[in-house]
């Protein structure tokens, strides 16, 4: 553990004004707080708090972020407050304190039940100030370090996964690369320990018998460098037992499959010799078709530069090389903290791209769980390249779509696509976009997101946007529903309601809007007594208290309402404009539709019932059919002409019974009315081709 004076030193060292003074008193501070606390490792606690800022040493960071380090645990497990820090030390570093802490109290809770308000509260100060992210990374990392400690292989095993779902994706995307491979290395031993004793095993099997071949294939490697003029330096390693496991994992193979353990680093003094020694190498050496990546003309978002390149070495040996500069090093190992500098006027962007991607999906979750998951992907690893038809770039994760692509160029973009051109060719929306496609989005002012595109986007943005716009449109919908059933019970109470009256109902109700008390009505939320007792109070004191009063006797129009938003078409019978029907209202659930002959209906549904009509010019549906063939060949075929003769599309077609002569298809198509349906089931019946056909 560093000493007082040390981790003082060592500030000195790159920061020769830093405030002396205030640092010591952090150490004390931090020392008398904790007091007798110890670690599960039997080390006093305050050793912790004094590693990370030890760590933030390393990274060079201001004073604030090293008291913030020394401080950060003490108002989660100590008598200190926000308060108290902010006296002894300031408005920032008790800022910077607070929004450590507030991550810190999430882990704490089960993973279903975490607070999303100060996940949110983390991620917005976070990006106010990217040193939260950096101090809660040390923090993690030391903790990380000294996990072998903890005796409960559960407690393990979930802080070893939360470190791989989110910290170090966390910290790959600021460019901590150091810290990313270390975390996932630990996190790797902890949540695949046979795993990880087979791969270490195996490594250690080849370095004790390769004989020195890493630094022989290194020193070659400088030698024909040297010949071409160029001074760098060459270092050479097995790639890590995570990296291996990872690559095993995605390509199916044994450990014996993966050819290229061998990974080679070329430091170069500039960027033009970086693209010589890349010449050099693949005229010395045979180069991978499609192994090649240039991250200096086009950097990560993270700030990442290098040349990445692989070659066969002798006869059948497969390498991977990094080449970069001695700059890009610095800056690709530690990231955005390699050249953090918090200057007066100086200070770096913290709100890079995808930090505002994050905050946008803050506001778009709708609660704790999505929020995590949204965050999971906005982290993801694995990127691809994809260019607007003016050549602007867009990094997404492996598996996007153009719908990912949309939803990153714009929010507006991505809600109102309705296709896309993949390199000149118009392509289904649902198509994965490969490195280097050319992603031109067709949209429309009137399109909306749908539902259905939850089953292929990738990205935590889009997939947040999607969810968003559809409880907008849902709560609307249900509202709308609820703004009709609310003049019914308007019309029973003994006075004419006004807006005067409406907003008195809302107060006694506690609701701001109008829209609160249409929604809440249309998904059953609050009964229709309550609602005519705030509305007139003391109404319904001789009303008989009995669940369903009589309405109006008039039904309520669906018309314009959008199926499986502001209403479900029940399954069961499967109405279609021009059908009688009803509506069953279940608290919470909305309004499902069913038609008024429907054997649902008489199980004795014990719900609220609606007297529904589809209002003129309703047109859409699905209709489903039962239709017995002769088992003859063609007869398929002329069934499938005959709803194309009648502009129906067919959503699924499904063989039930197969009984010779006769096969029977239960078929769910497209209708637009009651007289499109019958019009098909006459077309089938007159067919030769069809033995019985009747609406199920």
């Amino acid at each position: 553990m560093l000493r007082q004076y040390e981790l003082v030193e060592r500030v000195l060292e790159y920061d020769p004004n830093a405030d002396q003074a205030m640092l010591n008193r952090a150490y004390v501070y931090t020392v008398q707080k904790h007091g007798t606390q110890t670690r599960a490792s039997g080390d006093p606690y305050f050793s912790h708090p004094v590693e990370v800022a030890g760590l933030m040493t390393d990274l060079k960071l201001d004073q604030e972020t090293i008291v913030t380090a020394l401080l950060h645990d003490t108002v989660e497990d100590t008598l200190a407050t926000i308060e108290d820090i902010e006296k002894n030390f300031g408005t920032d570093v008790a800022r910077l304190v607070d929004g450590v802490t507030k991550l810190s109290k999430i882990e704490q809770l089960p993973e279903n039940d975490r607070a999303a308000e100060n996940l949110r509260k983390f991620l917005l100060a976070m990006s106010e100030d990217i040193r939260v992210l950096l101090v809660k990374l040390g923090d993690r990392l030391h903790n990380m370090r000294t996990l072998h400690f903890i005796k409960s292989s559960e407690k393990r095993q979930r802080i070893a996964r939360e470190t791989m779902d989110i910290y170090a994706p966390l910290a790959e995307r600021v460019g901590m690369y150091e810290y990313m491979r270390e975390m996932q290395m630990l996190a790797f031993e902890q949540i695949e320990p046979e795993a990880y004793r087979t791969i270490t095993q195996r490594l250690e099997q080849i370095r004790s018998e390769d004989g020195g071949q890493v630094d022989a294939i290194a020193l070659d490697m400088k030698h024909a460098l040297a010949e071409a003029g160029i001074t760098t330096e060459v270092s050479g390693r097995e790639k890590h037992p995570y990296s291996i496991w990872r690559k095993m994992a995605e390509r199916h193979v044994s450990f014996e499959q993966v050819t290229d353990i061998m990974a080679f680093r070329i430091i170069t003094e500039d960027v033009v010799d970086c693209y010589r020694a890349l010449g050099v190498l693949h005229t010395t050496w045979q180069f991978l078709p499609g192994k090649f990546k240039d991250y200096i003309s086009t950097p990560k978002t993270n700030g990442y530069k290098s040349l990445h390149t692989s070659l066969i070495y002798g006869k059948s040996m497969r390498v991977e090389v990094q080449i970069r500069t001695r700059e890009m090093h610095r800056t690709n190992e530690f990231g955005l903290a390699a050249h953090w500098a918090y200057k007066q006027g100086n200070r770096p962007d913290g709100q890079v791209g995808w930090l505002r991607d994050l905050i946008e999906i803050v506001d778009a979750s709708h609660d704790a769980e999505e929020l995590l998951e949204h965050t999971r992907l906005a982290v993801y690893q694995d990127r691809i390249f994809a260019f607007t038809p003016k050549g602007a770039l867009f990094q997404l994760p492996k598996g996007a779509t153009p719908v990912d692509f949309a939803f990153a160029v714009h929010t507006d973009l991505g809600a109102q696509t309705v296709g896309a051109k993949i390199n000149g060719r118009h392509m289904p929306l649902r198509t994965q976009l490969n490195n280097g496609d050319v992603v031109e989005i067709i949209k429309s002012a009137k399109a909306e997101p749908q539902m259905s595109w939850l089953g292929f986007v990738v990205t935590g943005k889009a997939r947040a946007s999607i969810r968003r716009a559809v409880r907008l449109k849902e709560r609307a919908e249900i509202a709308e529903i609820g703004k009709k059933l609310f003049d019914e019970i308007a019309l029973r109470v003994p006075a004419k309601i006004g807006k005067k009256a409406v907003r008195e109902a809302l107060k006694r109700l506690d609701m701001e809007e109008e829209e609160d008390l249409f929604y809440a009505v249309g998904a059953a939320k609050i009964e229709d007594r309550q609602i005519m007792e705030a509305l007139v109070p003391g109404c319904t004191a001789d009303l008989e208290d009995e669940p369903d009063w009589t309405r109006s006797g008039k039904a309520l129009s669906i018309r314009g309402l959008t199926p499986g938003v502001g209403f479900q078409l029940a399954s069961c019978c499967h109405p279609v404009p021009g059908d009688r029907i009803v509506g069953i209202r279940k608290a919470g659930e909305g309004v499902e539709v069913h038609a008024i002959d429907c054997p649902q209906l008489a199980s004795g549904i014990d719900t609220d019932w609606l007297d529904l009509s589809w209002g003129k010019r309703s047109r859409g549906a699905v209709g489903q059919l039962r239709v017995t063939l002769y088992d003859r060949p063609g007869t398929l075929a002329e069934m499938a002409t005959i709803f194309a003769q009648n502009h129906s599309n067919v959503t699924t077609l499904e063989q039930t019974q197969l009984d010779h002569p006769f096969t029977t298809y239960e078929v769910e198509l497209e209708v637009q009315d009651l007289p499109h349906l019958t019009r098909i089931l006459s077309a089938l019946r007159a067919s030769d081709a069809v033995a019985q056909a009747e609406r199920v």
